[in-house]
């Protein structure tokens, strides 16, 4: 038998890029601390999603205007980690904007 090696996935999703790169130096500082391996950041492809809104809707149909937002993604993957690291990324503190899902594989 051959023994399987664990993997933690970290995914990270927000709108602004700043927050996302705060997010990274943390995690990658407490990986280091815990002398876990880590590949990443994986920079995901950005999606965009487009908003149209009419201006006026009863006399000028064609008056509109256009609204875009765009949601970044990265992705981590930790290897060689032990329970002290999934704590500190378990209490890691994330201001609000910014999604993360931690999943064991």
């Amino acid at each position: 038998m051959y023994k399987k090696l664990n993997i933690i996935k970290i995914k990270v999703k927000s709108f602004d890029i700043k927050l996302i790169n705060f997010v990274m130096k943390e995690i990658i500082k407490i990986c280091e601390k815990s002398n876990a391996t880590i590949s990443g950041p994986i920079p995901l492809p950005n999606k965009r999603k487009k908003f149209i809104v009419l201006t006026s809707p009863h006399v000028n149909k064609d008056a509109r205007e256009q609204f875009e937002f765009c949601i970044h993604n990265r992705l981590f993957y930790i290897k060689k980690y032990s329970n002290k690291l999934i704590d500190l990324l378990l209490r890691l503190n994330i201001s609000s904007g910014i999604k993360i899902k931690i999943d064991i594989i």
